[in-house]
């Protein structure tokens, strides 16, 4: 599978990669440990600052550089989860934060002296109807007073700030209800023991995922991006790029099983020749491959829409849907490919396996795709 864009970053990647190989990784998910020394090279190399502009020390690349580097990541047995947001997080600031929150954060968000990547948003009684949520910021005079509770916020253990999604008016007060929500930037290395718990949540992969618990945070009002109450739409403008990036790393994941599986084809004889001789070994393969790249070119139109500032919140989702579901079915596919082997550790199928399995669900599960593209494509009526 011919990748043309961006061949110098992908090559650059890959090399990157051969450093952390397939026993780096297994001894991390035994452990439940996080890749520091992966993060590491990844930011000394300047690739999670791909999108950030050069005014503040980053590459300003567009979406699909960066879709290049999640994608090499992924297909070369890696996990580009456990700082992907370092890339999009920072968004939120960039488009909607003030002059000085930018050049304060964004210079050393590039230089990796700080690292923005927790997204606090989903809530233990919302899921993904995210209006609901409950977490409060009153304001008192200089400062918000945050109480409430946070579920699945990834790497706020290995995050210094987080973008932080709460009420600042009652969701009954509001005109709408995407109304009354604001966004503020937490300094976690100051807010953990004073008024901030976080706990490890353990998962069926490792995934750096915790629950947060806000009793009385007090943040600087300094803190607030953007205006007051107009927090939902910020968020909303990064979930696109989100979405793409996470396509991305599918799409690696892709090509990681189909490159596996076809190898493991071509050279496992049984019955005296190889079993890729045989077409229910072949067909699945086949069909994996085609799904991957109908994902590629989706991904690819999604990118290019963002880049050129247009509308692409269908596209977007759509591109995460196709991509999940060519992921899903390859490592199916590949693990059956693989037959008992493929349960062993050191093949490390099973682990990107249950890698691989989160975005059938995370960040927006399929149904709710769905029912975006049947409510504002196909204009069904709303069904919830």
């Amino acid at each position: 599978m011919a990748d043309e864009s961006f061949p110098e970053i992908r090559e650059a990647v890959r090399r990157l990669c051969a450093r952390f190989p397939g026993a780096y990784w297994r001894e991390l998910d035994r452990e439940r440990t996080y890749p520091t020394e992966f993060v590491k090279a990844l930011t000394e190399a300047g690739f999670l600052s791909v999108l950030i502009p050069e005014a503040y020390g980053g590459s300003g690349l567009g979406l699909r550089a960066a879709v290049a580097v999640l994608e090499e990541i992924h297909r070369a047995g890696a996990n580009g989860a456990a700082c992907h947001a370092q890339m999009y997080t920072m968004g939120t600031v960039l488009r909607h934060g003030s002059e000085a929150q930018k050049a304060a954060c964004l210079p050393k968000i590039a230089s990796g002296e700080l690292r923005l990547q927790a997204f606090g948003v989903t809530e233990p009684d919302a899921g993904t109807d995210t209006t609901r949520i409950a977490t409060f910021a009153r304001r008192e005079g200089d400062k918000y007073v945050v109480n409430g509770r946070k579920i699945w916020i990834s790497r706020a253990e290995h995050s210094d700030l987080m973008v932080l999604l709460c009420r600042t008016s009652p969701r009954d007060e509001a005109a709408k209800p995407s109304d009354g929500m604001s966004v503020l930037l937490v300094d976690l290395r100051e807010a953990v023991g004073r008024g901030l718990t976080i706990r490890p949540v353990r998962t069926m992969l490792n995934h750096a995922t915790t629950e947060m618990a806000f009793e009385d945070l007090e943040v600087p009002a300094a803190n607030l991006i953007g205006e007051e109450g107009k927090g939902f739409r910020y968020i909303l403008d990064g979930m696109n790029a989100e979405r793409i990036l996470i396509a991305a790393e599918c799409l690696g994941d892709a090509r990681f099983f189909i490159d596996r599986a076809s190898r493991y084809a071509r050279e496992r004889v049984v019955f005296g020749r190889p079993i890729g001789e045989n077409q229910g070994v072949q067909f699945p393969l086949a069909r994996a491959y085609v799904q991957a790249t109908s994902a590629s070119l989706m991904i690819d139109a999604a990118a290019s829409l963002f880049e050129d500032g247009q509308p692409c919140g269908a596209e977007a989702n759509m591109a995460k849907l196709v991509a999940s579901e060519a992921s899903w079915f390859a490592a199916d596919m590949c693990l059956q490919t693989h037959g008992g082997f493929g349960f062993a550790e050191e093949y490390d199928i099973e682990r990107k396996f249950r890698e691989t399995r989160l975005y059938q669900v995370a960040p927006i599960s399929t149904n709710l795709i769905l029912s975006h593209v049947a409510t504002h494509v196909l204009g069904q009526p709303k069904s919830f």
